[in-house]
This record gives structure tokens, sequence and C-alpha cells, in this order.
């Protein structure tokens, strides 16, 4: 089975709990979705690609990576920076605010540790995620290093999947943004947008005009999730619209996203239709907002999931 690699970030996470308590985690959009991806489907091989400090928090970050059973060859260790850090608040419907600290972030510098022996390691048919603050934390002198390596990739035959996951705060100005995701867009197999990445960043509302938007570039499969609204498929020019149900009670919006694109990929991978890994990917979802903080226990995800796969393959006999 082909390998599935993440590019980006993971930070220190602060859950701020009703009593007033600080609850300590771990999360950051493609690692939340490394994990829950590995946790649905286990047999696929997961690497990360990042940079953590040589800190008693970096040495418990590797630790949580090996107990996801992710892959840490190419987790490198600053030695002179450390993990960035947000505080996390959810509102009475469980959306969140943050407050970033990542100016010192390892992750941050990670293309100085990047070389060919890298490149070497992915073979055709493997996959790697990349996100738009994946893009947003590499210095602008930095980016260019990252393109060679994702146009190298795209030339050995790799799979490159694409989640815009704008956040307006980490770029210098919306045409900066533009300008690296336009590049992401040219290379992409896979998108995963939100509804509101395009709402924000193009003024695009409709999943008719972000079709007309993706077009231009021939991405093979492009899925727009509009929270607890229809997910939308775009595949050979035709839009195709998955119901989902939502849950009733929302505790904590944070990874939803990063579950489903997880979910998503790894039911992708293992011969699901894409309305079947949508299906798969919403139950995931769903699963997670109803937690605090951006990873869920790990048992209960893990044999919801199993349960899952087994109704959607006993439905397709």
């Amino acid at each position: 089975m082909n390998r599935v690699f993440v590019i980006g970030e993971c930070m220190v996470e602060l859950q701020r709990l009703a009593d007033g308590q600080i609850q300590q985690g771990f999360a950051g959009d493609v690692f939340n979705t490394a994990v829950y991806l590995k946790r649905a489907f286990p047999d696929i091989e997961l690497q990360l690609i990042t940079a953590i400090g040589l800190d008693s928090f970096s040495d418990d970050m590797l630790q949580f990576f090996e107990q996801e059973s992710l892959g840490t060859a190419n987790v490198f260790r600053s030695q002179t920076k450390v993990p960035g850090l947000y505080a996390i608040q959810t509102d009475s419907t469980g959306e969140r605010s943050f407050t970033y600290w990542r100016e010192n972030s390892a992750a941050r510098h990670m293309m100085q540790f990047i070389d060919q022996a890298l490149l070497r390691q992915f073979s055709k048919g493997d996959m790697l995620v990349f996100s738009g603050i994946s893009l947003a934390i590499i210095p602008a002198a930095q980016r260019p290093g990252l393109w060679q390596l994702l146009h190298a990739l795209k030339a050995a035959g790799v799979v490159m999947v694409f989640d815009p996951n704008y956040r307006p705060r980490l770029w210098q100005n919306a045409d900066d943004a533009k300008q690296q995701f336009a590049l992401a867009w040219q290379i992409a197999d896979i998108a995963l947008p939100g509804i509101d990445d395009f709402a924000q960043l193009y003024q695009l509302t409709s999943p008719e005009a972000v079709q007309q938007f993706c077009a231009p570039f021939h991405i093979n499969e492009v899925v727009i999730k509009d929270g607890k609204n229809t997910v939308y498929c775009l595949a050979e020019q035709q839009i195709t619209p998955v119901t989902i149900t939502p849950v009733s009670k929302v505790v904590d919006t944070t990874s939803a996203g990063d579950a489903f694109n997880g979910v998503y990929l790894g039911a992708r991978l293992t011969g699901s239709s894409m309305i079947e890994a949508v299906t798969l990917a919403s139950t995931a979802a769903g699963e997670v907002i109803q937690h605090k903080g951006a990873i869920t226990p790990r048992a209960s995800f893990a044999a919801l999931m199993t349960a899952e796969k087994s109704k959607l393959a006993y439905t397709a006999k």
C-alpha cells in the first residue's frame, strides 16, 4: 500500500476547561489529519515531515507521535527553536478562538533540514499532504526551496494533496496568500477546501463558483466542506452533493476538517468511492466535534471507525 507523508507544524495546545484549569495537548492541521488517518486506517504507513526543538515539550511531542504510530524519521530537531504554542477557547456553540505564540517555532525553519535524501524516500503513488498553514509558516525567503521539493515530488509521481486552510493572520496580506495558493492549485491532484476558504480569500460562496475557479487547474478531485451542511464532490467536471447528518451537540469544532481530511484520504487509498469516503469522513468529523481539543480519545475513535467501515462494506455488497 502507498504511504502518506504530511508536511507542516505540530504545536503545543492549551485548552481552557470549564473550571479554569488548563489541559495541555498537541495539535496542528496536517498533524491532526495524520493522526485521524492512521487511527482509522492503521495499515497505512504515515510519515511526518516537521521540526521540533530539544526542550521537554518537544520530547513529549515526539513520544506522542510514536504513540500514534506516526513515522518520525523526518521529524528534525532544532538546536535553537522550540515548538509553537496556542491557547484555545470555545463558546457555547463549540466555535473556537485561538491565541498563538509561534514566532520561535522550529517548524517555521524546517527547510534548513530538508535535502535530497528526503526525496529519495518517496515512491511513485505515495501521497504528500500540505496546507495553506504549511505554506504560511515558512518564511518567504525559504518558500522557493519548498516549491522545488514539491515540484520534484510531483514529477516523481507523488500524489499531491492540498488543504488551503486559509488563516489571514498568518499572511502578510491576501495577495501574498493568493500567490502561494495559485502555485498550490497548479500542483494539486486532490484539494480539500472548506467553502469558507473560498469565501474569505476569493469571495466565492457557491460550489458552482468553486468549480469554475478550479476548472483551469485540472485537479483530479475536489471535496468542498461546508461545516454542518452538504459536502460537494467535484470530479470529471461534475458536482455531486453528499448530504451529511449534523450532530446534535457540538462541544468543540477544532480539527473537524482535519479529521475529515484524514479519514477521507484513508478511505480513498483503500478503495472507497468519493461518496463513500465523504460519508465515512463526515462521521469522523461529527465524532471529533463532540470532544474538547483537537485530538479525541484514541480507543473510542478507532472503534467508531471500525464499525462505520464495516457498515460501508456491508452496504457495498
